[in-house]
């Protein structure tokens, strides 16, 4: 069985012993639990936070940095940083994501499930955990409906917040994934940071996969998952940043499947799976935020998701395709 925590702690490892031109730092909590610091007090990379989305995938998954451009719609010549004047085309640095056994790397790891909350006497902690410690613990009922649990005697949990987190965190997470505290690894970093925005455009394969699993789609039929997704600019603080962060999948994430399943099976959601099946779909993420009051779960879930999804099925040799690519929404949400 592959071990998604085993595999991720290689990395973490690689991550420690180059911390320093990584710009990260690395503690130790007073019962042996390692901390690394991906943007709270430092200031990170590009390269932190690639190594850091290939920890949220278990492994399982490589991140490369793309240039992405987009169509001249929506296009402001103003700005120079972010045009080509003469195409008057937009472009970006974005990432490629490739992902093998998409449904673990993921479902089981990727996917920010766990809603870390401890209170202590420094205070209340919080921070939505990601990575492949989740499927030790399995305590979400995503894992009701996903075929894997994995077993080892180390533990990584990826964070996204804004404070370093406790030692009753720690404990927490450890108990949780029944490893002793001194084998469990917490990597953290806040939305508006260098990491922070590298390892959620790195989520873009994940997004469409649980869109699909949304809709009632046979995800164990996916094979493999390709991606591409912009880098959002680093905002001025995690609210505005959890906004560009999420507009860059929605109106400028590509995501490409390979299944093997009946044509109907696809045939009967495809049109649902890009983020334009919504009803929320077309507004900035963080004007919608501020539609519903601040309430996340008030938002259409259908509207998470890549712009564009295709999908080849080795059964039948088809391929199917709905969604595009929004370069306006891109210019309007990202570099306005």
């Amino acid at each position: 069985m592959i071990s998604v925590n085993k595999r991720a702690v290689e990395i973490v490892r690689r991550m420690i012993a180059d911390a320093e031109p990584l710009g990260l730092a690395v503690t130790r909590l007073p019962n042996g639990t390692t901390v690394v610091d991906s943007g709270v007090r430092v200031p990170g990379s590009l390269e932190a936070g690639r190594l850091f989305a290939e920890v949220c995938l278990g492994g399982l998954g490589e991140v490369r940095f793309c240039q992405l451009t987009f169509s001249e719609t929506g296009f402001f010549p103003e700005n120079p940083v972010s045009s080509d004047p003469i195409t008057g085309d937009v472009w970006l640095p974005g990432v490629t994501v490739s992902v093998s056994h998409p449904p673990v790397a993921c479902m089981a790891a990727q996917y920010a499930g766990w809603a870390l909350k401890v209170k202590s006497a420094q205070g209340k902690f919080f921070a939505m955990g990601s990575g492949p410690a989740r499927a030790l613990y399995a305590g979400e009922p995503l894992f009701e409906r996903l075929e894997y649990q994995d077993q080892a005697d180390v533990a990584v949990l990826v964070l996204e917040g804004r404070k370093l987190p406790p030692e009753g965190a720690a404990e927490k997470v450890a108990e949780k994934c029944s490893v002793s505290p001194d084998c469990l690894y917490l990597l953290i970093a806040p939305t508006a940071s260098l990491v922070g925005s590298v390892q959620v455009a790195a989520r873009v394969v994940e997004t469409g996969l649980h869109k699909m699993l949304e809709v009632g789609f046979d995800i164990g039929t996916v094979l493999s998952g390709l991606g591409t997704c912009p880098l959002a600019p680093i905002a001025e603080d995690d609210l505005h940043a959890i906004g560009r962060t999420n507009d860059a999948v929605l109106y400028g994430g590509r995501a490409w499947y390979t299944v093997r399943a009946d044509d109907t099976q696809i045939e009967e959601v495809i049109e649902r799976l890009p983020s334009s099946a919504s009803r929320d779909y077309g507004t900035p993420f963080y004007d919608l935020f501020q539609r519903y009051g601040g309430d996340f779960y008030e938002i259409d879930p259908l509207l998470f998701s890549p712009a564009e999804v295709s999908i080849n099925n080795l059964s039948s040799g088809h391929t199917f395709h709905a969604g595009r690519v929004n370069g306006a929404m891109i210019q309007r949400a990202l570099l306005e």
